[in-house]
């Protein structure tokens, strides 16, 4: 998996934030190993119980199911209503709303659902933006949230009720994968004309084909300094977990009736990637495709 999801998801999957400071418990840290995830124990002994806010970043809605199980039964003592559960997991909305009403059905907290984007480069310099879902009938509760979040980033946008985060990140991680994927064969066929990388990438990035992948993450090494195409697509967002959030996308348009003609594509060129460049940033795409990587 990626440094995203193994260092800020699984690493530092509970943040346990106490008046004016945050205590992080790393999963991976002694007592509390990340096995122990799957194991009915294991969230469990990593979670003091007198914490007033929670915050839980897991790679799949199986996770997180799992973890909130294990937090919930048996119920935690002193038992807490106004316990702040925040949930940063890319999963899917219904899952997050089985979750959500598992916490509020046993009294023991509020959940709300605060999806991030911003990659690596934002968890590391806390510019991330939070995508917030929340319930608008328990009183300030995103006036609580808001705050928490500022400390791990620069930007939460209220989305609607418990799930509209979600919702909103899987819209914007399907544009995502397929902008990702235009900006690889775009390159690579402005290359293979013979126009310089850098030159191509910078003209694109003041022209109308302009986006995060060909800015920040542009899959061409030495066009985005920094990106994971200068570091052999090590770090970065894994294939794997693009490839994820595109079906929860696909799923859930599907369940609304809404048409969507590029994601099937878009799945099947992520598995043909995954399948040669397993654990890599999805920007190998590029390298998939054939495109020059080196000088």
């Amino acid at each position: 998996m990626d440094d995203l999801s193994w260092g800020l998801a699984l690493g530092w999957a509970l943040f346990l934030i106490q008046e004016t400071y945050i205590k992080a418990n790393p999963l991976n840290h002694g007592r509390c190993p990340t096995r122990n995830l799957r194991r009915d124990s294991g969230a469990r002994q990593c979670l003091p119980h007198h914490q007033e806010i929670v915050i839980t970043v897991l790679p799949e809605q199986s996770h997180v199911k799992n973890v909130f199980h294990n937090i919930l039964e048996p119920a935690l003592s002193p038992k807490n209503p106004e316990r702040l559960f925040i949930d940063c997991s890319t999963i899917d909305p219904t899952s997050s709303r089985e979750v959500a009403n598992a916490v509020h059905a046993t009294a023991q907290g509020r959940f709300v659902d605060a999806p991030m984007s911003g990659g690596v480069v934002g968890a590391q310099n806390a510019t991330l933006t939070f995508m917030l879902g929340a319930s608008s009938r328990s009183g300030q509760l995103v006036d609580r949230v808001r705050p928490v979040l500022a400390l791990m980033g620069k930007r939460t946008l209220y989305l609607g009720e418990q799930g509209a985060g979600l919702s909103a990140k899987l819209a914007n991680n399907y544009l995502l994968a397929i902008s990702n994927i235009a900006t690889a064969e775009a390159m690579n066929l402005g290359i293979k004309w013979g126009l310089d990388a850098k030159t191509l990438g910078e003209l694109i990035n003041s022209s109308s084909g302009h986006c995060w992948s060909s800015e920040v993450n542009n899959p061409v090494p030495g066009v985005s300094p920094g990106a994971p195409s200068d570091k052999q697509y090590d770090g970065g967002f894994a294939v794997e977990l693009m490839k994820k959030d595109l079906k929860l996308a696909m799923a859930a348009a599907e369940k609304v009736g809404a048409l969507s003609e590029l994601g099937q594509k878009a799945i099947e060129v992520y598995e043909h990637v995954e399948a040669q460049e397993p654990g890599k940033d999805f920007s190998v795409v590029y390298r998939w495709l054939g495109g020059k990587t080196e000088a």
